[in-house]
This record gives C-alpha cells, sequence and structure tokens, in this order.
C-alpha cells in the first residue's frame, strides 16, 4: 500500500512540476531534435526536481556556457537531446545528481539566420527567432513581395544533410492555403523571389511597353492591361510574336481568348479603314 501511496505521489509531483514550468517534457519531445545550438541562442535548462539547478542563459560565441556547481560545460554546435545527456554527465562527474533528468528548451535563435533575397522589399540576411519559422514569416519581415516580384518563391537549403528545393505559391500562401508549401525554415537556407514573368505590347496601344503576366491572362486582358487599343487600331489584326520550340522567333494571328505566355510580344496594327 505505501508503494502505491508512493508512485501515485511520485506522479502527482511530476505532473505539477510539468504544469509549473509551463515547458512540459512532452512539449520538449516535439523539439527539432537535430537543430544545433548556436552562438546567441536563448536557453532555459532544467533539471526535475532540482529547481535550484535551473538557468536561463545565451550560448556565447566560443558554445560553453557556466553552469552551476559544475563550472564549463561546451554545447555549442551540439543538438539539444546532446547538450542534455552532456549536462547530465557532468552532473553525475561532480556527484550532484545520481540520475539527472535535464530539459533543455530553446527560448530564442539567434545562432541561425536565413537569406532572402530577390524581388523583396527588404532583401538581406534574417535571424530565425524560433525553430518554426515559416516561409510566410520570413517574406512578411523582408516587408513583403515587390510588385515586380513572382508569384514562386523558391526555397533551397539542406535536409538531412542532403539538398533541398522546394517552390512554394505565394499568392496561395498569402491567402492561407499553402498548406504543406509553407514549409518551416532551417538555418543556412535561401528563400528566392525573382522577377515576375512579363509581356511586351506595341503599335496601337493606349500605353505600349513591358507587363506582367497575369496567371490564366488572355490577349484580350493583356490589350487591356495596356490601355485598350487607340482608335486608330483593330482588334482584328493583333500579331502575336513568340518562341517557337526551336527557340526561333513565330509570328501568328491569335484569337483574343487565346493565353498570353512570358516573353510574348503583342503587336496592334493600324484599322485599314
Amino acid at each position: 500500500m505505501r508503494s502505491i501511496t508512493r508512485t501515485l505521489a511520485a506522479a502527482f509531483l511530476a505532473t505539477v512540476f510539468t504544469l509549473a514550468t509551463g515547458v512540459g517534457w512532452a512539449q520538449a519531445a516535439s523539439r527539432p531534435a537535430d537543430y544545433r545550438l548556436g552562438p546567441g541562442d536563448a536557453i532555459k535548462i532544467q533539471v526535475y526536481q532540482s529547481p535550484d539547478l535551473a538557468l536561463e542563459t545565451r550560448v556565447p560565441e566560443g558554445g560553453v556556457i557556466n553552469y552551476p556547481l559544475v563550472g564549463k560545460v561546451a554545447i555549442g554546435g551540439l543538438t539539444i537531446p546532446d547538450a542534455e545527456a552532456r549536462i547530465a554527465a557532468a552532473l553525475k562527474r561532480g556527484r550532484i545528481l545520481k540520475a539527472p533528468q535535464v530539459n533543455i528548451n530553446l527560448l530564442q535563435v539567434r545562432g541561425s539566420q536565413v537569406a532572402v533575397l530577390g524581388q523583396v522589399q527588404k532583401p538581406g540576411r534574417f535571424p530565425l527567432e524560433t525553430t518554426n519559422v515559416r516561409v510566410s514569416d520570413i517574406l512578411a519581415t523582408a516587408g513583403g513581395v515587390t510588385p515586380a516580384g513572382d508569384d514562386v518563391a523558391v526555397v533551397t537549403g539542406t535536409r538531412r544533410h542532403k539538398p533541398f528545393r522546394k517552390s512554394v505559391d505565394i499568392p496561395a500562401l498569402m491567402a492561407g492555403r499553402g498548406g504543406s508549401d509553407d514549409v518551416v525554415l532551417e538555418a543556412g537556407d535561401t528563400v528566392y523571389v525573382a522577377k515576375a514573368p512579363t509581356y511586351y505590347i506595341y503599335g496601337e496601344a493606349q500605353r505600349p511597353g513591358t507587363y506582367r503576366v497575369e496567371r490564366g491572362m488572355t490577349v484580350m486582358q493583356a490589350i487591356a492591361a495596356g490601355g485598350g487599343i487607340t482608335p486608330r487600331g483593330s482588334e482584328s489584326r493583333v500579331r502575336l510574336t513568340r518562341n517557337g520550340p526551336d527557340g526561333k522567333p513565330q509570328e501568328m494571328s491569335p484569337k483574343l481568348t487565346d493565353p498570353v505566355q512570358p516573353g510574348d510580344v503583342l503587336f496592334v496594327r493600324e484599322s485599314l479603314f
């Protein structure tokens, strides 16, 4: 009976500890196991049933922290489970605890950065403040995509020591329909937004020039984007020049409902009458 009582009491204390710290071992288990601690990372170290050994600190440039009763412990470059094991081993070596249960929580990530390049308002390198920063978060941090930017962001990096590349639909992302495309970024990733594809319109158009190819754009919509046709022009005399499969330009008479492709050149001719 006493053993049962002691077991229940231990379980109760474990539950209280979890709720009181607000950290929780289950939450700790959901952390990225392969994340490696870097300079500037803010961490919270706790040891089960030993509140005096709790420590909040930042990982210094050298990766070595000063831990209570133990002294210097090198944790820089280690995964979080490995860092926990190293501190536990130090506590055992120092005969401070027989079987320490160490828990490290990553409060803020500073040692990891992501490069955001191309057609964004503020290109540059940005720190990963947490371990769950997604593509939508980092694009927002970079000020969003410029009007000349493409609808696709390309994420490159490494995952499990292998090259990683993913194309992300930006409009779907911003509309909350990104789903699995809104990937979690990792240290060293690059997010690149290229210039949007364009077409050209000249001749008897109100505003000749270069315009962005929108999704599903037709010849009629392309002409409308250029202000429409002048009184001297004719819808029936629109010519389209497009590079063929062999790379050579081909001229055709398109329908107004035909789709526009990147690099197309539309020429609105004068009316015959």
